[in-house]
């Protein structure tokens, strides 16, 4: 059985999505988080190229130039492959070319001020992506000691197989979304054989998939933004329920409401590694107990259950 892991997501981090200067309350606000985050066991630290606009990594980056002994005792992931806001309407679009990907590595390592990333994952698939040059891409990558595994993001299981097969080295990791409150991955595999299902968006099989392939699924939006941990008198009428149950077994558990949320995702199946984004230190410890809890086969279901607010068949 894998060890539970949660991994600190660094979205929130270098201020706003804007092209104002980082601050010095955003490098305290930054060091604040990473510490909080390593204090709960986490050493994973989970980035992307367009975070904040690249501020994100250039605030870690920060840090690690003030504690450069802490690069040694964590893994550094980015993400590369969304164009923020550069095609029409002002829609982002996607380029998973080998030119690209390797000029996006280089600008992620100098924001970082590291020389290597631990994985480097595709953000999202892109419409005209080609395997063997992604697999080009990864090689080059490889070959000059810039990344040491690679992932992706985002991606149907058939995706991944179609990029697989052309990479040198396994893909090991696909991050997506999962959370009580977004449980596809979960719905696509008991839903088997019912009338009037929803589309599940490419996610059949992807949980199998993933555990055949020795692939781990991280997480991300485990907490949905805090929609099940927040005030219960300003909740949705429909999470009131879900809400309550969770306090539940919080006191049960004698434990958090994010904690037993983040148990709830890493009880699935397989290595799941949830991508926690706060950025509040109490909020982080919050988080703590999730790698410890063992959540009972009932208690796991009941949550399911109450969050789709209907019986499964």
């Amino acid at each position: 059985m894998a060890k539970k892991e949660l991994i600190y997501g660094c979205m929130g981090l270098g201020g706003g999505w804007n092209n104002k200067p980082l601050t010095s309350d955003d490098f305290k606000l930054a060091e604040n988080a990473i510490e909080a985050a390593l204090e709960i066991g986490i050493t994973n630290f989970d980035h992307a190229d367009i975070y904040t606009l690249g501020k994100a990594e250039l605030v870690f980056g920060q840090v690690l130039k003030a504690k450069p002994a802490l690069r040694d005792k964590i893994t550094l992931q980015s993400k590369a492959g969304i164009c923020y806001h550069k095609g029409v309407m002002n829609s982002s679009i996607y380029d998973l070319s080998k030119t690209y990907l390797l000029q996006q590595v280089d600008n992620i390592l100098k924001r970082l001020q590291t020389d290597y990333l631990d994985v480097f994952m595709l953000h999202r698939p892109d419409a005209l992506m080609n395997p063997e040059e992604i697999a080009d891409a990864f090689r080059a990558l490889k070959k000059a000691g810039k990344v040491k595994r690679f992932g992706v993001s985002n991606m149907s299981l058939h995706q991944i197989d179609f990029i697989q097969k052309q990479c040198d080295d396994p893909l090991v990791v696909n991050q997506i979304e999962l959370s009580l409150g977004h449980s596809l991955l979960i719905d696509s595999g008991i839903l088997v054989n019912r009338v009037n299902t929803q589309d599940f968006n490419g996610i059949e099989g992807l949980l199998e998939y993933t555990q055949s392939n020795n692939i781990t699924i991280q997480a991300y939006s485990p907490l949905m933004g805090g929609r099940f941990t927040g005030n219960n008198n300003l909740a949705a009428k429909e999470d009131k329920k879900i809400i309550e149950l969770i306090n539940q077994l919080a006191e049960k558990y004698n434990t958090t409401a994010s904690a037993v949320l983040l148990a709830w995702v890493m009880k699935i199946p397989g290595n799941i590694q949830p991508v926690i984004g706060t950025t509040n230190p109490q909020r982080i410890a919050a988080c703590k107990d999730a790698v410890t809890i063992e959540l009972s086969r009932l208690d796991w279901y009941n949550l399911w259950i109450t969050a789709r607010g209907e019986k499964i068949p």
